[in-house]
């Protein structure tokens, strides 16, 4: 008698897996062939395997976008930052050297010292683009 239960027992127990959803696997109890109704079959496990497939699917799109979408966007706008670097650039070389630029009212205006340095440069002052002529 106890042989016989335990077999019985063995065979509800066993669980049988299916591919489901996304590759996901499922396990269903089963008694002579016939899917049990329990744990393994309820509104809870259904809903968290759709949120497994809705999951796998969405974290598939955001890999695709990332990689076919953004990584051109950042190689084709790090080329034009590059173009416009040397653009300006180039056009730097044709301008007057600094000595030579007309020293207007508005440019450098100081109403106090800056107290590092010499208190008239600001502090990201650059000498090989920025000049001031004192008057």
């Amino acid at each position: 008698m106890l042989a016989r239960t335990a077999a019985a027992t063995a065979r509800v127990v066993r669980a049988r897996t299916a591919a489901g959803p996304a590759g996901l696997r499922t396990y269903s109890a089963e008694v002579g062939g016939q899917p049990l109704k329990g744990p393994a079959d309820n509104a809870f496990n259904r809903e968290r395997a759709a949120v497994k497939a809705h999951a796998a699917a969405t974290s598939d799109l955001w890999r695709k976008l990332s990689i076919y979408v953004v990584i051109p966007a950042l190689l084709i706008s790090g080329a034009n930052a590059y173009r416009l670097w040397n653009e300006h650039w180039e056009h730097w070389e044709h301008m007057p050297p600094l000595e030579e630029r007309p020293a207007y009212p508005y440019l450098n205006v100081r109403t106090k010292n800056y107290f590092w340095g010499d208190g008239d440069k600001t502090l990201f002052w650059n000498d090989k683009v920025n000049f001031h002529k004192k008057e």
